[in-house]
């Protein structure tokens, strides 16, 4: 949903999709309810926004929650698609950090939770999750150290997996065939066991041929919970999570070329590097054909509250994660002038990766001096043991369009220049607290401020030498944020706040001997906004101004390139808008759109070549989206018309290989019949030729799906 207002009138355009009240869908209780508003509601809470207990409104700072119906009602199949439903946030396929976010204008500087925890480096655990598993997907914009720790300098995404219910039994049923032969199951059951327990099971499995050729994936999820709650002063929720995928022959992106080479030049890219996205290797696979990229992961999870007392709680939330990741393929590909060839790396990465975490805090919400005040403390304590394998070689060069893809090399050192296996152990403490004011009904302060105390320690072994290199680092970062909330209606907040965040200099478990030497960068942010329901909560609004900084940047001295140090930053500033509006008991529009402008303020690179004014990797300046949703009372249907439109964004710091900006529209249509929903669904309907996100080499880039249909079927009960 986010979508610019320069593009609203030709959004317009597209066929509508959504809403019904509640007084109409008792109406019509044969139907399969598969309305939702699109309405954010500002009345209830996020995790990610903090642990006061505020709800969206009182918060001071942009909350978007995009739940399982808005998943649902877009299609968004998978967690790439489900962040991109996300005002302001644009994520793409990243080989190593699949998920990558640009958000705010900053590219790999955000935080992910699952089901409100975080780990180390945490987009290094990031998969391309079947979007069935969550219940919500929240984001909170703007530096969010003081809630997740270091690296959440332009913001934080926390999955919220599906959890028991005590409020009665449910389920949902899901299954889909489309085209490049893929298809999904998927199932959820919620089951009381009388007043205190209830469990709850949700499993999904899809597989998928690829367009791109021999790109088959397979993907599996599988949950089991329980909620005991014997009163209303206690609850404890027990977890277990599974999550697998195998990708065949991965696709890793598709390499510019000349104009000169290229057999169908199109326009998708253009800049002064005069290269191009050549049409004619849409669906090339330049991998390895004996390839494969896969992972496991297992979650376990037990949350407890207890209430002290009517003004008093204590939380706990215990979690342990276990994971192994591999990557077996050629993911980096550049063309050749010289000889008008593709040349390609070989890369071999093992994640053996583990991790645990305890967290707790106690709540106080109750009145000091007359005065409406909530208030939190508490510590977490977490332990990293991450071990990899690394190899870094190359293999043959390939003809653009005609080539035999060859096989994986052997582990030697006369095919991989770089042999390492590294370990990285990561002790973490924080203690953190946060404080909400009411100075009157209307008037609202909220501070917060986090401690955190990070002990990193790596052994790098050469495989082919034997040698070994150890190192380690420490850092006490401290982050910190005010902000209020004004009322000057009761359902109009105006709102302003400040943030101070660190990041590392790059992954923490991957940090090098020199940059660990390196301390941790600095972001500030200043931030104002508005956020107000009119007519009944039948229309919403937020919309906000920003500006981030980022200091201590790597950067060059410029009489002597040679020379590393942390003198660099970047800046972004930019507004932000989403309207949802219910203009009809039949009729829905969902309507947001940012504007960005983002560079490099200091930076110079190898060479002494200066980037100051250039903006950075796979940040656009503009992104735009409208959902319009469609359920004539007279008919059993529901219609669906969703365009987003990216802006424009570079490969590289050195700003010559753009990838134009892209715009695609889908359409849905689902009848509501006795036996379940059947949908119809087309995605990039007018078969748009584009690339959505850039790769490590700086002209690789990622071309997005053509043209597809997809029949589902779904049912609640």
């Amino acid at each position: 949903m986010r979508t610019s207002l320069i593009t609203v009138a030709a959004c317009l355009l597209a066929p509508p999709a959504i809403a019904q009240s509640a007084d109409e869908s008792a109406a019509r209780p044969d139907r399969d309810t598969i309305i939702v508003t699109g309405q954010r509601a500002l009345e209830g809470e996020a995790e990610v926004a903090g642990r006061l207990g505020l709800t969206i409104r009182e918060t001071p700072a942009i909350v978007d929650v995009v739940t399982q119906q808005d998943l649902q009602l877009q299609g968004a199949r998978t967690a790439i698609e489900a962040m991109n439903a996300a005002p302001g946030l644009v994520s793409g396929n990243l080989p190593g950090s699949i998920g990558s976010v640009s958000m705010r204008g900053f590219h790999r500087a955000v935080n992910y939770l699952y089901d409100g925890v975080r780990m180390a480096n945490s987009d290094v655990g990031q998969r391309n999750w079947d979007s069935w598993a969550f219940e919500r997907i929240e984001v909170i914009k703007g530096p969010a150290s003081v809630l997740s720790g270091e690296g959440a300098l332009a913001g934080a995404i926390n999955f919220v997996p599906r959890r028991p219910k005590l409020d009665g039994a449910s389920g949902e049923l899901l299954a889909s065939y489309g085209s490049f032969d893929s298809a999904r199951l998927a199932g959820d059951l919620n089951l009381p066991l009388g007043k205190t327990v209830a469990v709850r099971g949700d499993a999904s499995f899809a597989r998928s041929s690829g367009w791109i050729d021999d790109t088959d994936s397979r993907t599996f999820a599988a949950s089991a919970s329980l909620l005991f709650k014997p009163g209303d002063r206690f609850a404890l929720t027990l977890s277990a999570d599974r999550f697998e995928d195998r990708f065949l022959t991965a696709y890793y992106g598709t390499p510019v070329v000349s104009r000169a080479a290229a057999r169908d030049p199109s326009s998708a890219v253009s800049g002064s590097a005069g290269l191009v996205l050549d049409r004619a290797m849409r669906r090339a696979n330049y991998n390895l054909a004996d390839g494969d990229d896969y992972s496991n992961s297992t979650w376990l999870r037990a949350r407890a509250e207890y209430a002290l007392s009517d003004t008093l709680r204590i939380v706990s939330d215990t979690s342990y994660y276990d994971s192994y990741r591999a990557y077996r393929d050629a993911d980096e590909y550049g063309f050749s002038a010289a000889t008008g060839l593709i040349n390609r790396g070989a890369t071999l990465i093992t994640h053996d990766h583990q991790f645990w975490s305890q967290r707790a805090h106690l709540a106080f919400d109750g009145k000091i001096g007359g005065l409406r005040n909530r208030f939190t403390a508490g510590f977490e304590i977490g332990h990293t043991d991450f071990f990899t394998v690394r190899r870094f070689g190359a293999s043959p060069a390939v003809d653009p369009f005609g080539f035999s893809r060859g096989t994986f090399p052997d582990d030697t050192p006369a095919n991989f220049a770089t042999r390492q296996d590294v370990t990285a152990d990561v002790e973490q403490r924080a203690f953190f607290a946060e404080n909400a004011l009411n100075l009157s009904d209307d008037w609202l302060f909220v501070g917060g401020i986090r401690f955190d105390d990070v002990r990193l320690d790596r052994r790098v072994v050469n495989a082919t030498s034997g040698a070994v290199q150890t190192y380690d680092q420490t850092y006490h970062p401290i982050s910190w944020r005010i902000g209020t909330v004004y009322s000057v209606a009761p359902r109009t907040q105006l709102f302003a706040q400040y943030n101070r965040a660190v990041t590392p200099i790059s992954g923490l478990l991957f940090l090098s001997a020199a940059n660990a030497a390196f301390k941790l960068t600095h972001g500030e942010s200043y931030e104002g906004g508005i956020k107000a329901s009119f007519a009944g909560n039948r229309v919403q609004l937020t919309a906000s101004a920003f500006h981030i900084r980022q200091d201590d940047i790597l950067t060059r001295d410029p009489t002597n390139p040679a020379l590393v140090f942390q003198g660099g930053n970047q800046r972004s500033r930019g507004v932000e808008l989403a309207l949802d509006m219910a203009a009809t008991d039949t009729l829905n529009v969902a309507v947001s759109g940012t504007l960005l402008d983002a560079e490099y303020g200091e930076l110079i690179e190898a060479g002494g070549v200066n980037r100051a004014g250039n903006r950075p990797q796979n940040v656009p300046q503009q992104l735009a989206d409208l959902v319009v949703t469609y359920a004539p009372r007279a008919l059993p249907i529901t219609l669906t018309g969703i365009v987003r439109h990216n802006g424009d964004f570079y490969t590289e710091t050195a700003n010559v290989i753009k990838v134009n900006a892209f715009t695609t529209f889908d359409a849905a249509l689902a009848w509501n019949a006795g036996f379940g929903t059947l949908t119809l669904r087309g995605r990039n309907l007018t078969d748009a030729f584009y690339a959505d996100w850039s790769g490590y080499a700086s002209g690789l880039v990622f071309i997005g799906a053509p043209r597809s249909v997809e029949l589902s079927l779904s049912k609640r009960f």
